[in-house]
């Protein structure tokens, strides 16, 4: 069997994000998989361009990411007690492209944050945004990284021996739905 492709998606385009910390976190313990991160870089959805231009290129390159991932990992921070804008207009311009690339699809939704309940909220929202969809969701356990900027070590690895180990069981966990997807 060749090696499970796992996509990554951060709900912010900061390069040094304690989310895309989190996510290559979750991709280390997720095991042997190639990983691929995905660019939310996009312009922002606007019906009139959708008409007047068709999907941007680069939003057809998401859609087909997610399409070719054997399962998808989602991690945001939190903004204003909810997911972020780059994060909604991803999952809107995905919406659409033809077909559904998330359908059935193992993802596993993650957070980051500087407050206290380290994105609960945004998870919360992500997992409505995401229900029309109709992905295969692991409900948990549930990651949420609060003061998220001292989480981390210089290598970019989980301090948090409690994060670690529910990550990891997250991550065995959706593992797991894979190899059920699969054969399902």
């Amino acid at each position: 069997m060749t090696k499970p492709v796992l996509l990554g998606i951060c709900g912010a385009l900061r390069t040094d994000s304690t989310n895309r910390k989190l996510l290559h976190e979750a991709a280390r313990l997720f095991g042997d998989a190639e990983y691929v991160d995905a660019d939310l870089n996009l312009p922002l959805y606007n019906g009139d361009d959708e008409d007047a231009h068709g999907i941007p290129a680069a939003v057809q390159t998401l859609s087909d990411q997610i399409a070719a991932a054997d399962a998808v990992i989602i991690s945001t921070p939190e903004y204003n007690k909810g997911l972020t804008g780059v994060l909604k207009n991803g999952l809107d311009w995905i919406s659409r492209t033809k077909g559904n690339p998330w359908k059935g699809k193992p993802v596993a939704t993650m957070s980051a944050a500087a407050g206290r309940a380290g994105g609960e909220r945004a998870q919360v929202m992500l997992r409505t945004c995401l229900t029309p969809f109709r992905p295969n969701l692991l409900l948990g356990p549930e990651i949420a990284v609060h003061d998220s900027t001292n989480q981390f070590d210089e290598n970019g690895h989980l301090t948090g021996e409690l994060y670690e180990k529910n990550l990891g069981i997250l991550m065995r966990d959706l593992r797991a739905q894979l190899v059920d997807w699969e054969h399902g």
